[in-house]
């Protein structure tokens, strides 16, 4: 395979343990999985010979999901989705949430910024979960029933394409968002004078935003796709 001809994330739908190399090299394979390795790597300025190498060796470890979700079933790939990142996000939004509000209320003097990132955090968190309700409810839903369809699948949303071109735009605004938190504080890096409340968030952000680049990946690349090739196949 020519790696640096095929988009970011179907290198990564192909072999899961790629996310890792792209999340050191700071690509996006989730909202900006569409774009060629080759054209990703020269906007970031990266090494077409290093990305390549970082691959490869990747290829070579065991990855801890060895599902292929390229040919799964598309419905145990929506449970998959809904019982592990959704299932993380309801817990783990709440929890920080709060954590951010107390961090954002005792060190505002120090650090002003944590006000700002508690605000876009606060909306972050109740677009994403009026977004899972959404996904939960009308998109899985008819994905199911398309993958076992024999003849078009009747829906209000008319096309599957529809709901899933909205569920894109509230991706890519959930990634602005976990970018803005990241420019702010200085890639999850807790400041000298953080108590360990403060330390612990920041790792926590962080690994909030690797898991929301895997959740994003398997739909937007994976799941939306197939759900549409499902309701190609059938006819609309």
């Amino acid at each position: 395979m020519n790696l640096i001809e095929t988009t970011v994330g179907e290198l990564v739908a192909q072999r899961p343990g790629r996310a890792r190399v792209f999340e050191h090299f700071g690509i996006d394979y989730c909202c900006g999985g569409k774009k060629l390795l080759a054209a990703a790597c020269r906007e970031k300025g990266i090494d077409l010979l290093a990305i390549e190498n970082a691959i490869n060796a990747a290829d070579q470890e065991v990855v801890a999901e060895s599902t292929n979700w390229t040919t799964a079933p598309i419905s145990e790939l929506a449970n998959h989705i809904e019982q592990t990142h959704h299932a993380y996000l309801k817990t783990e939004l709440p929890r920080l949430e709060a954590k951010l509000k107390k961090i954002a209320s005792v060190h505002a003097d120090a650090h002003p910024e944590m006000v700002r990132v508690f605000e876009i955090f606060t909306e972050f968190k109740a677009e994403l979960e009026s977004h899972m309700g959404k996904e939960e409810m009308i998109l899985f839903p008819l994905c199911r029933r398309l993958e076992s369809a024999m003849a078009p699948v009747a829906s209000h949303c008319g096309s599957v394409q529809n709901p899933i071109r909205v569920m894109i735009a509230e991706h890519d605004h959930a990634g602005n968002a976990l970018e803005q938190m990241r420019a702010l504080t200085h890639d999850y890096t807790a400041p000298a004078d953080a108590c360990n409340t403060f330390r612990a968030t920041m790792h926590d952000l962080e690994k909030l935003e690797q898991d929301m680049h895997q959740h994003v990946h398997k739909e937007n690349n994976i799941l939306f796709p197939r759900a549409i090739e499902a309701e190609r196949v059938v006819g609309v």
